[in-house]
């Protein structure tokens, strides 16, 4: 005789049991297999993060100088491109000061030795007023490039006309006039004095430009990306600026000799 057919209401309620119970076991091995694989997942994350992170921190201690220029370069580029104009145009201050050799007949006792004021003139103009001007003129010409749509059918139609606007239209002057209307304000001179510098210099300093600046700009136009183009005119610019302080050297003043010595025959 079957149990079940005698107590048929009990094996119900045995077989209700047995399965909530298996139920229930089943859900706490669920649920522990899954709490295994989120703690394993987890554990997954945090050790490739963790490698991550050593492997970034190593990256970032075996940044080269140039990363680390180029990390300045993006995020500061105003200041990072003054401090490096002070820097190159004191440079070529100093090149011209030093291993250019003037004429020993022009030279006197007074200008023999090195002018440590004329470099930081040199550093002045190349860090406050030159890298910041020349920032605005090439993001400028490059804007203008682009809206003018000029042809990329060729590759050296866009750094010609680059050039052409730079050197001949506006920049090459404005920044000559600069140069040597700041050298003069900085020596003290009057305005009508630096007005006369700047007529008496700018045709032949314009000359010397258009021949060593227009090969170099059709290359940096052709070749560098825009935020580099300025660093590339600052480096060759050693070179140019050494020329410009031996070329045009500060004017050596003697109307206060002249006025010295009139002033002392009229007593």
């Amino acid at each position: 005789m079957n149990l079940t057919s005698i107590f048929p209401r009990f094996s119900n309620q045995i077989n209700t049991t047995t399965s909530t119970k298996a139920r229930g076991f089943k859900l706490v091995i669920k649920t522990h297999n899954n709490s295994y694989r989120y703690n394993r997942r987890q554990f997954s994350a945090n050790s490739k993060n963790n490698a991550f992170n050593e492997s970034s921190s190593n990256e970032s201690k075996k940044k080269t100088f140039f990363e680390w220029y180029e990390y300045h370069l993006q995020t500061s580029p105003y200041r990072t491109k003054m401090i490096t104009g002070g820097i190159l145009w004191g440079i070529g201050d100093a090149v011209a000061q030093v291993l250019v050799k003037e004429d020993t007949q022009t030279k006197s006792s007074s200008n023999s030795n090195y002018d440590i004021v004329r470099t930081g003139r040199a550093i002045f103009f190349g860090f406050a007023i030159h890298a910041p001007t020349a920032h605005i003129h090439y993001n400028f010409l490059e804007t203008l490039t682009t809206r003018l749509n000029i042809p990329k059918t060729n590759a050296l139609y866009v750094p010609i006309f680059k050039a052409f606007m730079e050197q001949f239209v506006y920049w090459s002057w404005f920044s000559n006039s600069l140069y040597h209307g700041t050298m003069g304000a900085l020596q003290g001179m009057s305005s009508q004095d630096i007005y006369q510098r700047i007529c008496d210099v700018l045709w032949e300093t314009q000359k010397a430009q258009w021949v060593f600046w227009i090969p170099v700009q059709i290359v940096n136009f052709r070749y560098v990306p825009v935020r580099h183009q300025l660093n590339v005119v600052l480096i060759t610019s050693v070179i140019w600026t050494a020329f410009l302080s031996f070329a045009f050297p500060p004017v050596v003043d003697d109307n206060d000799d002249e006025h010295k010595i009139t002033d002392s025959k009229k007593k």
